[in-house]
């Protein structure tokens, strides 16, 4: 029977899946392409820390801003890890013009506030502010949604980077920008219990025929693994720039 487990930590289960997928390995370069000197670093909305601590010079100082105490404690465990601001982006208290680059990734700010938050991130940067935004259709706050028909999630919806540039004046349009393709990879322990977890996140009751239903097009799709069951998601992602050049 499926777990009814509802405990696992979004973020953590986020984060542990970027960690065996190739989003750093594919992004990092085309952002040091489109940034060859990042100098001093502000990573906001840092997350894990893994795409900051790809980019950042270890003769440089790294500052992540980042709210969540899960992620904080994962930063905190990087070796020559960042100095890390426990904050939200509206109130991080980091003075203005201290970093040669300042990087978001995947940030609600992109598409809620834009032009506040690109004036923010300008504020902040010497030279450069980049942007990871992602460019895929589909749903967002549901970590592995990509595994389940559209009708469980709602509708595919309008890819990121289109929502970011409608928000933006043309005065604010990025200087640079460029695309990638990636593929989120997770290996779950417990296919069941991941399964029961996106069962309650979508807010079905126990009895709801679909559980079962969920847990067969997860199975399907997962590879089992030494360590577990491999889920696999297509990604496209863009990287913008301003002031880089």
């Amino acid at each position: 029977m499926m777990s009814q487990d509802t405990s696992l930590d979004p973020l953590e289960l986020y984060a542990a899946a970027i960690d065996t997928s190739d989003y750093v390995a594919r992004i990092a370069p085309l952002v040091q392409r489109l940034v060859p000197e990042v100098g001093a670093l502000l990573d906001v909305g840092a997350g894990g820390g893994q795409l900051g601590s790809a980019l950042r010079d270890p003769a440089e100082q790294w500052t992540a801003i980042e709210p969540s105490p899960t992620m904080q404690r994962r930063l905190r465990e990087l070796p020559a890890g960042p100095r890390v601001v426990a904050s939200g982006w509206k109130d991080a208290d980091v003075a203005a013009a201290r970093h040669d680059t300042v990087l978001a990734a995947t940030m609600p700010a992109f598409f809620e506030q834009p032009e506040e938050f690109l004036a923010r991130c300008r504020a902040w940067a010497r030279r450069t502010v980049v942007w990871v935004v992602p460019a895929h259709a589909g749903p967002k706050g549901l970590c592995f949604a990509g595994c389940l028909p559209s009708e469980w999630h709602g509708e595919a919806e309008t890819p990121g980077i289109d929502i970011v540039m409608r928000g933006l004046s043309s005065r604010s349009r990025p200087q640079e920008a460029g695309f990638v393709d990636w593929t989120f990879t997770g290996l779950v322990p417990d296919l069941d219990r991941l399964a029961g977890w996106m069962a309650g996140r979508l807010g079905w009751a126990a009895t709801d025929e679909r559980r079962p239903r969920l847990h067969a097009h997860l199975a399907a799709q997962a590879r089992r693994e030494e360590r577990g069951f491999r889920l696999e998601i297509s990604r496209r992602t863009a990287v913008l720039a301003w002031g880089s050049r």
